[in-house]
């Protein structure tokens, strides 16, 4: 039966897979490579080749040999291998993207900016969370149908891989997965697991380095959301308010200190005390009121006045 080239716009690549002491028959795997075109575009995207139905040992030795010596391209065209879910997320993407696309000299004033965009305390949160312990692994084993997608350095090898598959089907040449590969990558079988035993537990030095910097980061988190709640405290927003905080507020330790803070604060409401409607009525009211009660002292000063005259007597 006759493999056709092309399913659905994704060209075919059979790899024959190599015999193995406990499977001693042929096998051929098919992996599916398209370009890579995802819903939200990077600047790596139009060098990048999609692949799907990626062995379930590749790693990207295996991806970078595949394509370099077996597919004929020159090495070192490959950038870097992100195999299904290993890959950036959207807002790790984001940010490489504006640093990319900001002009030469600026790339780092773009980074910056858009760290203080997010703020300090998100980057410490990414920070705490791509802290992990030690692997136990020396090698994923992918599950059946993954993915992953190959960044090349430029457009054209991307391109040239896809001529080299073209090239593999029409002329029925035999690619053999990993041949060629043997010592480059970690053993598989029972080695693996050996040394996944050994794996598992690691040297004092190493985890206790890897636990202090996690514990770092998440005091360096700490202290800058506290001085941010304080801040928060202590400064009203655009409107005059003063953001309630968990923690209270810390009252001053002496009186010059209070009286400096609500100097500080008379200060800041100037030209606000007319900003809503009820306190345009409130100061009308005191305003009428003062009003009246200087009108009665005034007639009360007056009675008084009226009253002495009328008991004056000539001697």
């Amino acid at each position: 039966m006759s493999i056709p080239f092309k399913l659905a716009d994704y060209h075919i690549l059979p790899l024959v897979l190599p015999m193995l002491p406990t499977f001693r028959a042929p096998a051929v795997h098919y992996l599916y490579l398209h370009p890579h075109e995802p819903k939200i575009p990077t600047p790596t995207t139009p060098r990048s080749l999609f692949l799907v139905n990626v062995p379930s040992d590749a790693t990207e030795s295996h991806i970078r040999y595949l394509c370099s010596k077996q597919l004929g391209i020159p090495s070192g065209r490959v950038e870097e291998v992100q195999f299904d879910g290993t890959r950036k997320r959207p807002r790790q993407e984001k940010d490489d993207m504006q640093a990319e696309l900001a002009p030469t000299g600026q790339g780092q004033v773009g980074k910056k900016s858009m760290k203080r965009k997010r703020g300090v305390d998100e980057t410490r949160v990414d920070q705490i969370e791509e802290m992990r312990l030690p692997e136990t692994w020396d090698r994923p084993i992918w599950h059946s149908g993954s993915n992953a997608v190959v960044v090349f350095v430029d457009r054209t090898s991307m391109e040239a891989v896809v001529k080299a598959v073209r090239r593999v089907q029409k002329g029925g040449e035999n690619v053999i997965w990993g041949d060629g590969m043997e010592g480059k990558a970690p053993a598989l079988g029972l080695q693996r697991y050996l040394h996944h035993q050994k794996m598992r537990y690691p040297d004092k030095a190493s985890l206790l380095e890897t636990v202090n910097s996690f514990m770092t980061a998440y005091a360096n988190q700490e202290k800058t959301r506290t001085r941010k709640l304080a801040r928060q405290r202590q400064k009203p927003d655009e409107d005059g308010f003063v953001t309630v905080t968990r923690g209270g507020r810390i009252g001053p330790a002496r009186q010059e200190e209070a009286k400096e803070r609500l100097e500080k604060q008379k200060e800041r409401q100037k030209g606000l005390e007319d900003f809503y409607r009820f306190q345009s009525r409130e100061k009308r009211k005191e305003r009428a009121g003062e009003l009246i009660r200087k009108f009665e002292q005034d007639r009360e000063k007056v009675r008084k006045m009226r009253e002495r005259r009328g008991r004056f007597k000539a001697s």
